[in-house]
């Protein structure tokens, strides 16, 4: 038998909440974000931003609507827009990604469905935002369990979780049909005991003296993770 956890409880389920840092506003996904978001993800040269989703990148702000406020009112899912408080979309939304499967009883959660506008891309904002929600989750709720997942061929999902300090866990084969195609899916992880290390990780990367005056990185952040 796996090792006792002494005085667990079931941690509260995550509720809509407004999460600050220095470069990003995490807030609830609402309609007031749609129209920003058709700006930042959908535009002409964006189809490869939706090739893992499960619906073709939108051409309109009908179509869009459908598609977020499908997410929004999923009760399985608490789905955020990340507002960058800096560079050429600062106070629009110009991302999203989910909570999704809570599981409040045994304390995991993931972030799901990530999805970045051109100019959040490989920015600090970004990396603060999904620091953000692990810090909640791990911090606020006392959760156990923080889970990241996507196509075993999404290479830059996959980069990325490797250098967030993620965990790879293993495939699951066959595991889902996406748009008439296969999709094996990749299992990445960080547990509460893990996260201690890589809280300091980000926050160490996310320092203002890690930057540049033109916002370049002084150290990596897989660097910091990986050591």
């Amino acid at each position: 038998m796996g090792a006792e956890v002494p005085g667990w409880a079931p941690r509260d389920r995550p509720e809509p909440t407004v999460l600050e840092g220095r470069y990003v506003r995490v807030v609830p996904l609402s309609s007031a974000h749609y129209s920003d978001l058709l700006a930042a993800t959908c535009g002409p040269g964006d189809d490869d931003l939706w090739t893992y989703r499960p619906v073709e990148r939108p051409t309109d702000l009908a179509t869009l609507w459908m598609h977020l406020a499908g997410l929004v009112e999923d009760p399985e899912l608490l789905t955020f827009a990340f507002l960058p408080l800096e560079g050429e979309r600062a106070g629009r939304a110009s991302g999203i990604t989910s909570y999704a499967r809570i599981t409040p009883a045994h304390g995991q959660v993931e972030a799901a469905g990530v999805l970045l506008g051109r100019a959040m891309q490989r920015s600090r904002s970004a990396t603060e935002a999904i620091h953000l929600l692990m810090r909640h989750a791990f911090d606020d709720l006392g959760y156990r369990r923080f889970e990241w997942k996507c196509d075993s061929l999404n290479e830059p999902s996959r980069r990325a979780a490797a250098r967030l300090g993620f965990r790879y866990e293993g495939r699951f084969r066959n595991h889902m049909v996406v748009k008439g195609r296969n999709r094996d899916t990749d299992w990445f992880s960080v547990t509460d005991a893990e996260w201690p290390e890589v809280r300091a990780a980000h926050e160490t990367w996310l320092e203002p003296a890690n930057f540049d005056a033109d916002g370049r990185q002084r150290t990596a952040l897989s660097d910091l993770t990986a050591s």
